[in-house]
């Protein structure tokens, strides 16, 4: 098992329908209240990849994709277009876009994250595979060179500086970023005359934890 550093065709991904979900366990007492809990610290994204082929050409590109990765086999990237930037949708990442952490004097490496907020609770999701050359990076509101003042790693979404950022500092980012995923299954049925009528393949995609 591997993960493949290469991006499902984003053409083919444009159509798909899929997003996050959580896994909540409850317990319904003899009184009737319920008692709730979640096992996972984070949500696991599915997707259906077939819904985004047009046309047959289409599905030789998914088939040879999936061929390539051996079915469920080995991971690869998958830009999910309703969730793929660490601003809006219809804005341009900033290098203040989101918090990473604080300086303490001594740590040079923070891991790139997103928050997901609604009333008073905040959700971090944490960033494993940036897109390389979207990633911008600030300390205290001043912007950073890459190569110069900092680094990235794109399979894992950490971001090193040459030295160690000042206590007390905001370090900031903004960044595109893509899903770590596998295929959910090791078979894709097609039928020529079906997918013409548009009867489209089911593709299932799930998220992986790496």
């Amino acid at each position: 098992m591997a993960f493949h550093e290469v991006r499902f065709p984003a053409n083919l991904s444009f159509g798909s329908v899929g997003g996050p979900e959580r896994r909540t366990e409850i317990v319904t007492l003899a009184s009737g209240f319920e008692e709730r809990n979640s096992p996972w610290a984070h949500s696991r994204r599915r997707y259906d990849a077939g819904l985004g082929l047009r046309s047959l050409d289409d599905v030789a590109a998914l088939v040879a994709f999936f061929e390539a990765r051996s079915g469920q086999l080995h991971g690869f990237r998958w830009k999910d277009w309703a969730d793929f930037k660490s601003c809006a949708p219809k804005a341009v990442p900033s290098d203040r876009d989101q918090l990473l952490g604080l300086g303490d004097g001594r740590a040079r490496v923070f891991g790139l994250r997103k928050a997901y907020e609604s009333g008073d609770q905040l959700y971090w999701r944490p960033i494993v595979k940036p897109v390389a050359g979207t990633v911008r990076v600030s300390i205290a509101g001043r912007s950073m060179v890459e190569s110069e003042a900092w680094s990235l790693d794109p399979a894992t979404g950490r971001v090193t500086f040459a030295d160690p950022v000042p206590e007390g500092a905001e370090v900031r980012a903004g960044f595109e970023f893509d899903v770590p995923v596998r295929f959910d299954t090791d078979r894709i049925a097609v039928s020529v005359a079906s997918f013409q009528a548009g009867d489209v393949p089911v593709v299932p995609v799930v998220e992986v934890r790496l």
